[in-house]
């Protein structure tokens, strides 16, 4: 018979408090949506009527639980609509009128959604080691980021080499494997930064392929929850 784990103790200070979010509903993600994912209408996909209902939903739950004032920054994958729900769920104040400062994401983003100040919110920075499944789905191909950058104006897209989509290829979709190998270098990359608080708002397959790396010595009914979506 096995030997059950031995648990283990870290120093608060050697540990990091990660909160993993799935972005909200894309149009993509609709009942009949998936039957031809190579459909130029699906191109980089945006949130869907309830999609936005969700973000904003996360949004009152962030700011309720006293989260958003936690959060010391955000990691998005720099994709439609994972920048559309970061940016509502973590951002700050929705501005119906004029903005004083630089907004966090402009008007009209795909949607009828009212701006966002980049004001009293953490700092928010994309990464593409977090995006989705690459490969064939039009939805996980991305724009050039100097359009995103006009639409989403102070978040940080300096880890981001290309301008045009060069990971994202229209015949090869990624494997289970290879999304993981690249969710374990995200991890690697993530361990470097000084925040010990960090929300990361990213795509499902990428969760569940990086996650499922983890907890093989726990208990079965903790190696189920880990990976499971």
């Amino acid at each position: 018979m096995d030997a059950a784990p031995e648990p283990s103790l870290y120093p608060l200070h050697r540990c990091k408090i990660v909160h993993l979010v799935r972005h909200a509903e894309g149009i993509h993600n609709i009942d009949g949506a998936q039957k031809d994912k190579r459909s130029p209408e699906l191109f980089d996909a945006c949130l869907s009527p309830l999609g936005w209902e969700q973000v904003e939903n996360l949004r009152e739950h962030v700011n309720a639980c006293g989260l958003l004032k936690r959060i010391q920054l955000v990691i998005v994958s720099p994709l439609l609509r994972t920048m559309q729900t970061a940016a509502v769920a973590f951002g700050g104040d929705i501005q119906r009128n004029s903005i004083s400062a630089t907004p966090l994401m402009v008007e009209n983003v795909k949607s009828e959604h009212a701006a966002v100040s980049s004001l009293n919110c953490p700092p928010f920075m994309a990464h593409e080691l977090c995006r989705e499944r690459l490969g064939i789905n039009t939805a996980d191909r991305r724009r050039r980021i100097s359009e995103y950058k006009n639409l989403f104006p102070t978040i940080d897209f300096s880890l981001v080499e290309s301008d045009d989509d060069i990971m994202w290829t229209p015949d090869v979709r990624e494997s289970d494997e290879d999304l993981a190998a690249r969710g374990m270098r995200f991890l690697k990359w993530l361990w470097t930064r000084k925040e010990e608080e960090i929300a990361i708002v990213t795509h499902s397959a990428f969760l569940f392929c990086t996650l499922r790396k983890f907890g093989h010595d726990c208990h079965a009914s903790v190696k189920n929850e880990m990976c499971k979506l």
